[in-house]
């Protein structure tokens, strides 16, 4: 079982995060800087669940912090799957 972080949890590495938030089409991947917070859903507020995918060096990027993950309408979700099936 994986130890799955949350949002207010401060990230441990700068790094590609899987979203895990099953109450709405959320987002399924954000890059999220170490010493940044694990965003909360911007629908609800809820907490939602992070895994790191993908560790990258932080000086490649130009942080950005991250408040909430928007919500997707129906076009940005059918266009998110087809870009994650390939």
């Amino acid at each position: 079982m994986t130890n799955r972080l949350l949002t207010g949890d401060t990230v441990p590495q700068t790094g590609i995060y899987y979203v895990y938030h099953p109450a709405h089409r959320l987002i399924r991947t954000v890059r999220l800087h170490r010493g940044n917070l694990f965003p909360r859903c911007s629908q609800c507020s809820d907490q939602v669940e992070f895994d790191l995918m993908l560790p990258l060096r932080a000086h490649q990027y130009k942080p950005v912090q991250i408040f909430e993950l928007p919500l997707l309408d129906d076009a940005q979700d059918r266009n998110a799957r087809s870009e994650e099936t390939g």
